[in-house]
Parts: structure tokens; C-alpha cells; sequence
């Protein structure tokens, strides 16, 4: 059987360390939250009306590409599908085929985003009053703002027209306006969906400063950010939809370029680019999306092979598209450096992504844990004095160019990857059917302990008896609750539920004993042989004269056959098992079951169960006479 059927990764947990946060670990556990909902406000961006002067400004200021940027028709299950891989360990997605990640040579491309500048920084706001007055030229009513954050829908209803003929100063708060509402409603959209802080508001006071920032940066950290933290199991997993923030719509666009999953096909015909490089995917895709859910692409990437990925995306596009200045940053794209924009400080690693460069993929060096804060504190604060470390980074980022040797051989990575990273997302058998076949063996499991004699048991052998009861019970208790959580959750791929009270039956013909089968009808009736069945109901007699001790702790029922042609199910509590014989079931094999019972506080008990070779749950409902249940549970006992 292959390992990962049953452990996903990552089997080496020194890279992956925060796996139990993670959502995929809600998702093993089925735990669905469903597609991700995104807060969308770039189809308003067209109801502004820009003057050419403030056409002038916004270019000057860096947002001339941008503002060109449509909204984009979205497919909420892939991007929710691409949040439950990616890793805010490594900052990057971990695919079947290596890590990938959104670099800042994507932002460049696609987004026409300076990455390189002074970083996106400066002081933050509780309120949002005297910086609006000062700036804008008046202030929100208390209806239009919360703390620090004022409504995009008051900056679209103040300022979205211009008169042509307007004072400079009035045409510049006009743009002030609208360079804040384009940055709230794309690259630094919030979970509010509907406001944005007006921090961002002093740095755009003067336009030709404001075009030095390294915005493209800046967005990519806050990207970062938002995947990390949808990336994160929540209360929300299990019911209830997480808010998918615009700018991981960026992450929906490079998955376009860089996997052959999900991609739309275009309406506009023959292949052609225009800069940015997201105005490609402008407008409705073509084609039935019907059936692609998330488990659709959650399968899709869980068997991701390399033929699905375009490393190097960007390489047949015609340059003399590319701005000149976006042409001499392109190096800062293999910068290993901190990104930064305000409190949010994220590393960027493109040294696990070489591959994306058209370099060979090598082990990468260890990720240095860095404790993300937030940094928002009471207005008037200047960020750059608290972080002091991160703006280090960012200053050496020329320093720290990522180079690699090409023509290597990557099986060396690829082996060490796999130890390394999380496989699967979604389970190969639903979570629902492995419970009802875990719930089946621990009824049938209570039934053995709550039936066996303890005469002529020593106080040891007593004692492992009664802890196995209590145990099993314990158990079967806990299920109760998991139980209604796991009959709740939808079942996509298997679409029916076998309800009732369960109990586990071999594989056998595939076909159910009857009472009106005269074979097995006469196998299971009283004048049949008193050793088809080793154990009764409580109300049943049973044979304790066919019990006998072996080996200090084992008791083993003598049939017919001998103990040595005994086929047995095991019960382990502290080295004292219970076995159960397999010999009246139709064929050969060895069916195990395994309790283990560890010791943690309190004196509390874990009972892990593991089950070996094929079972099926059937419901107690097809067993059509008492005596069918009791055959059903023939067992014999080695405490």
C-alpha cells in the first residue's frame, strides 16, 4: 500500500512545522468550508472620471498600468482549491511537481507594478479626520468611517467626478481620492470589503514621490499575507465561507500562466499580449464551468503532474511591450529580501522557486522563522522605528540575488521534497466511510469484552479485561458527537450514507447471508455446529468449558481445529490482547483489528484503532434474524 494513502505528509515535519494549523489537516478530517467568497469593487473603478491632468498624476505616481486593470471574470473554487496548498512556512504553493510562488517578477509582469523603491511605509491612524481634511480637502461623516478605515463609497461619491476646468489643488485631492479607492479595492483590499485605511493616504501627498515606492512589493506582501491567513484552518472550516481578498484574484491570474488547470479559454481569438500582462485574461471566459468545483480542482492539483506547468511563462512574450523601467527591475525579481508594506513584513524565497527562473532546482537552504506581528498601533505612530530588521532586508536586497547551477540533477530535491511536503488535500476514501468502519470494529470490539467470563482469570488478567471494556466504551462515547459531525458533511464523490447501527462483516462473494438461503440459513441455525459460534449476545449461553489459558495472558478458545488454525482479530492494551478467530468466514485471509492505548495526562486514555485488510460496514437492519447477528460475531477471546 502506498504510505501516503494513509499519512499525506509531510513525513518530515522540520519544514511544514505549522501543519496542524493548516486547513488541509481540517480538510483530511473532513472538515470542508467550501469555496472561498470574494468582496469585489474593481467594476466600480470605471464609474470614476479621469480628467487628463489626473491621468498625468496617476502615472506620475506609479498606478498608470494598474488603473487599466478590468475586473476579471473569477473562478472562486481554483483559488480556493490554490489557498489549501499554499504554505505561509515557505511563503510559497506546494505542488506534487516542487514548490511554486507568485515572485516579484510576476507582479512586474503582470501587474506593471514598480518592485523596486523605497518600501511602502509610514504612520499609522486611528481616525480618520485630520488626514482627510488635510488631504482630500474635507472630511468623512462618522457613517463613512471606522477607527482608521474609511468607506470606498464615500471617496466614489465625492470625488469619482472632476471638473475639467478645477484648481490643481482640487484636481490633485480628486486623484488623492481615487488613488486611495484603486488601491483599497485591488492590491490592498481589506476583509471588510467595503473600506480602506487611510494610512496609505500621506503617500500619495506628493505624486512624484509617491511614484519611488516599490508598490509592487508592497502588493506582493500583502498578497502573501491574505493567503497565509486563508491558508489557516478557522472556526469558519466548518460551516460558513471564508472572504477571499481582491488582490489573491493576482494568484487566480499567475495560476493561468503558470498551470494548465482551470485555465479559461479567451474569447478574443488569436493569441495576443498587451501590458499588463493580466489583460490577457480581460473579461468572460468561454466554455461550461459547470462541474469545476473545488474537489474538482483540489483533485486536479493533488495530481499535478509536471506537463501541467508552464515554468517559464512569460519567455515567447514580445519585450518591446515591457516599460523600460520595468525591464531594468526585472534582476530585484530573484532578490531573496523581506517585502514590506506598513505592518506586514513576508519573506520572499525564490530560491525554492528556480525553476520559475529557468534554473535547476537544488535542496534550498532552511527557511528562517520570522514571527509575523501586527504592528498597528495608536495613531501617530511611525513604523519604520519598530521595524528596524525587516527594513535591513529590503535595503540589501541588490546584495541578495538568487543564482543556481544549471543542468543539475533534481532527484536528489524531489526525493527530499517528498519527505518534505503535504501530497494530498483531499483523501482517496471519504473520511465518512473510514469512520463508519472504525465505529463497526469498536461496537464488535465492546461486544467481545462485555461478553467474555473472567472465571478462572487471575486479578491481573480481571483487572485487563475490565480496563479493555472501559476503553472500548470510552470510545465508542467520543464517536457519538464525531459521528453527527461526520454525517453532516456532504459527500460529493460517494453521494449515499449507510445509516444505523453498524457492524463489520468480511469481504466475501459480495453477497449478503439471508434466511431465505437454505445453506446458509441451516449454517446458522441452533442444530448447526456449536462452534460456528465462539460468543452469544449477553442474553446468549456461552461455552466457557471451550476457554482455556495460554502463555500467562492469553485465553484461546479450543475449537475443532486446534488454536493453531485460529484466524484472529487482536485487541493490545499494555501487551493483553483479544483475538478473534476468523475460521467460519468464507475464505483464508487475516482480518486484524488493533486497539492502542497510550497514556497521556490526567490519566486520560487515547484509543487509536487501526484496521487491516478489507471490512465492510453493514447496517444491522439487513440481518434478518437474531441468529444472523449472532453469527455475524463470532469471535473467541485471548486476554
Amino acid at each position: 500500500m502506498d504510505l501516503y494513502v494513509t499519512n499525506p505528509g509531510p513525513i518530515d515535519e522540520s519544514v511544514l512545522y505549522d501543519q496542524d494549523k493548516h486547513v488541509s489537516s481540517a480538510v483530511w478530517e473532513g472538515q470542508e468550508r467550501g469555496a472561498l467568497r470574494c468582496h469585489e469593487h474593481t467594476s466600480k473603478l470605471d464609474q470614476w472620471t479621469l480628467t487628463p491632468k489626473q491621468l498625468e498624476l496617476v502615472h506620475k505616481a506609479g498606478f498608470g498600468y494598474l488603473r487599466l486593470i478590468p475586473a476579471i471574470s473569477l473562478d472562486n473554487p481554483l483559488i480556493s482549491a490554490l489557498v489549501e496548498r499554499w504554505r505561509k512556512e515557505t511563503n510559497t504553493f506546494h505542488f506534487n511537481v516542487g514548490e511554486m510562488t507568485v515572485t516579484l517578477e510576476d507582479i512586474a509582469y503582470l501587474l506593471g507594478l514598480a518592485i523596486d523603491g523605497e518600501p511602502v511605509m509610514g504612520v499609522t491612524y486611528t481616525s480618520c479626520d485630520a488626514v482627510c481634511e488635510k488631504l482630500l480637502g474635507k472630511a468623512p461623516d462618522s457613517g463613512y468611517t471606522s477607527g482608521g478605515m474609511v468607506k470606498l463609497s464615500w471617496l466614489k461619491e465625492s470625488f469619482s467626478h472632476c471638473s475639467e476646468d478645477a484648481l490643481m489643488e482640487e484636481i490633485e485631492c480628486h486623484t488623492r481620492a481615487y488613488l486611495l479607492y484603486l488601491v483599497g479595492s485591488t492590491i490592498f483590499s481589506t476583509t471588510t470589503g467595503n473600506k480602506v485605511p487611510v494610512m496609505y493616504l500621506p503617500l500619495f501627498e506628493n505624486f512624484d514621490q509617491a511614484g519611488k515606492y516599490a508598490w509592487g512589493a508592497a502588493a506582493l506582501s500583502f498578497l502573501y499575507r491574505a493567503l497565509g491567513n486563508a491558508s489557516l484552518k478557522s472556526q469558519s472550516t466548518i460551516s460558513g465561507c471564508l472572504t477571499l481578498l481582491q488582490e489573491e484574484v493576482l494568484a487566480l491570474c499567475w495560476s493561468y500562466y503558470h498551470l494548465d488547470i482551470g485555465r479559461p479559454k479567451l474569447n478574443e481569438g488569436p493569441f495576443h499580449v498587451c501590458f499588463p500582462l493580466v489583460l490577457k485574461w480581460k473579461g468572460k471566459q468561454s466554455g461550461s464551468t459547470a462541474n469545476r468545483d473545488l474537489i474538482f480542482y483540489r483533485k486536479a492539483l493533488d495530481t499535478l503532474k509536471s506537463c501541467d506547468v508552464e515554468w517559464l511563462p512569460y519567455i515567447n512574450i514580445d519585450y518591446r511591450i515591457i516599460p523600460e523601467d520595468i525591464k531594468n527591475s526585472l534582476i530585484i525579481g530573484r532578490s531573496k529580501t523581506m517585502l514590506i508594506c506598513f505592518d506586514k513584513a513576508e519573506r520572499h524565497l525564490p530560491d525554492r522557486c528556480l525553476r520559475q527562473y529557468g534554473m535547476s532546482q537544488p535542496i534550498p537552504e532552511d527557511v528562517q522563522r520570522w514571527e509575523r506581528k501586527s504592528r498597528g498601533v495608536d495613531g501617530g505612530v511611525d513604523l519604520s522605528g519598530k521595524m528596524e530588521l525587516e527594513l535591513s532586508e529590503w535595503l540589501d536586497r541588490q546584495l541578495n540575488i538568487v543564482e543556481g547551477d544549471e543542468g543539475m540533477d533534481e532527484s536528489e530535491y524531489m526525493q527530499w521534497y517528498m519527505k518534505i511536503t503535504r501530497r494530498f488535500v483531499g483523501r482517496l476514501i471519504p473520511l465518512s466511510s473510514e469512520f463508519q468502519r472504525m465505529h463497526a470494529a469498536l461496537s464488535d470490539i465492546a461486544h467481545i469484552a462485555d461478553t467474555v467470563s473472567t472465571q478462572g482469570m487471575d486479578s491481573h488478567q480481571t483487572e485487563s479485561v475490565t480496563r479493555i471494556r472501559y476503553i472500548v466504551h470510552e470510545c465508542l462515547k467520543d464517536q457519538v458527537g464525531t459521528s453527527m459531525l461526520v454525517s453532516s458533511i456532504p459527500q460529493v464523490e460517494h453521494g449515499k450514507r449507510i445509516r444505523g447501527k453498524e457492524r463489520v462483516r468480511r469481504q466475501s462473494n459480495g453477497k449478503r447471508r439471508r434466511r431465505d438461503d437454505p445453506v446458509q440459513c441451516q449454517a446458522a441455525s441452533a442444530e448447526g455446529d456449536p462452534d460456528q459460534s465462539q460468543l452469544r449476545s449477553e442474553a446468549a449461553e456461552i461455552d466457557y468449558s471451550q476457554l482455556c489459558l495460554t502463555d500467562g495472558l492469553h485465553l484461546c478458545h479450543a475449537g475443532s481445529g486446534g488454536v493453531n488454525e485460529q484466524l484472529h482479530t487482536t485487541i493490545e492494551v499494555d501487551g493483553t490482547s483479544l483475538c478473534h478467530p476468523a475460521n467460519d468466514l468464507e475464505d483464508d485471509t487475516e482480518t486484524c483489528i488493533t486497539i492502542a492505548v497510550t497514556e497521556v495526562d490526567d490519566n486520560s486514555q487515547v484509543c487509536h484503532a487501526a484496521m487491516k485488510d478489507e471490512v465492510q460496514a453493514v447496517s444491522e437492519s439487513s440481518l434478518e434474524t437474531s441468529e444472523d447477528v449472532v453469527k455475524h460475531n463470532s469471535y473467541s477471546i485471548v486476554v
